[in-house]
């Protein structure tokens, strides 16, 4: 097998996040080109219809002039942010113009690496040239299952799994610089179907991972919406530990297909927002009150007063960072640097945050 044994994310090599809070430019930006999906997968909040038309979130691809709005945005943080994430709650590929937005993020000089994740769906030649050609630095493909049954039951979606296959084929042969990683959720697999997986695309990709499904989604119950009963490991095959404080409302914050902001990207009901990218900059609004009041929140200890992010499974079951240890520390140096209006509510809270005098 040519691919590495690895999951999607880096657990290697990581910015300890003490070292550097409060952070004047986000390491991770997510833009997601489109909030809807031609899946309907149980274990996602996008894939019951209904209930993402309860929220009456925006379903659709975004704008190219909101996308163009949001990367000359980040001129204003005086140096590139690390990675642009071009994905969220949707099928990337629903965007028609998906190339175009990757390649004018590339020629921005305001990013330094851009990577996005896809069901698989759109892996041909003419959808996949104008990416390779903008310049993605890497691709995330998720993988439902090993056969047309499976993703029907869990997806929701007659797949073609033989084109899909020779559509990953055909991107590891003309893929130039670009990094593709696959992964697959083992509770939709048999034992057998675990090797198969690994003989099926372990030589069309530079890393492969069987991961676990997690509750990551706030306020979404996976196990009663799928029927997938979720383990005692987490996302990564890492033990289980308890983690209070999220880090990364610390290093990263989520463009919406609508513009709207959220200080998540689980923000899947739109109970996170921190502002809008069509009315505001990004730096307004990654240093706004209520973002400020979010994290104020958090490393206070105050984490379960928020009833979005105090149903978050996220914290146990797929953080790399863990930042609890060093939270007193933080609180002061956060408490110093940071000035919040009176008044102020945090997205998703249900108390007055006390104001912060800054001197």
């Amino acid at each position: 097998m040519k691919a590495q044994l690895k999951p999607r994310i880096n657990l290697e090599g990581r910015t300890a996040l003490e070292t550097v809070i409060p952070i004047e430019t986000p390491f991770i930006v997510f833009m997601d080109p489109a909030s809807s999906c031609n899946f309907k997968c149980t274990f996602c909040p996008t894939g019951h219809r209904q209930l993402i038309a309860e929220t009456g979130r925006f379903q659709g691809a975004m704008k190219y002039d909101v996308f163009i709005k949001a990367i000359d945005d980040l001129a204003g943080f005086g140096k590139p942010i690390k990675v642009l994430r071009m994905y969220k709650d949707g099928e990337p590929f629903l965007n028609r113009r998906l190339a175009d937005m990757i390649a004018y993020a590339k020629k921005s000089g305001y990013v330094d690496y851009i990577d996005t994740t896809t069901n698989g769906t759109f892996l041909t030649p003419e959808r996949l040239g104008p990416v390779i050609e903008a310049g993605l630095d890497k691709i995330n493909i998720s993988v439902d299952g090993m056969t047309r049954e499976t993703y029907r039951e869990f997806t929701g979606f007659d797949f073609d799994f033989d084109k899909f296959v020779a559509g990953v084929k055909w991107l590891y042969e003309n893929k130039g610089e670009m990094e593709i990683s696959i992964k697959i959720p083992g509770e939709l697999i048999t034992e057998p179907q675990r090797q198969e997986f690994f003989d099926t695309f372990g030589d069309h990709c530079d890393r492969i991972f069987i991961e676990n499904f997690a509750p990551c989604w706030p306020e979404f119950n996976v196990e009663e919406r799928s029927g997938i009963k979720i383990g005692d490991v987490g996302i990564y095959q890492q033990q289980l530990r308890p983690t209070d404080t999220c880090p990364y409302i610390f290093y990263a914050m989520s463009v919406n297909a609508d513009g709207l902001v959220s200080s998540c990207f689980l923000d899947w009901g739109r109970k996170l927002i921190i502002g809008d990218v069509r009315k505001e900059t990004l730096v307004q609004i990654w240093n706004s009150d209520k973002m400020n009041a979010l994290r104020l929140q958090h490393l206070e200890g105050r984490r379960c007063e928020n009833q979005v992010c105090g149903n978050c499974g996220q914290l146990t079951h797929c953080l790399p960072d863990n930042i609890d240890d060093h939270r007193p520390m933080l609180l002061e140096r956060f408490r110093e640097k940071v000035k919040i209006a009176d008044g102020v509510v945090a997205p998703g809270g249900v108390r007055k945050i006390v104001p912060v005098a800054a001197e």
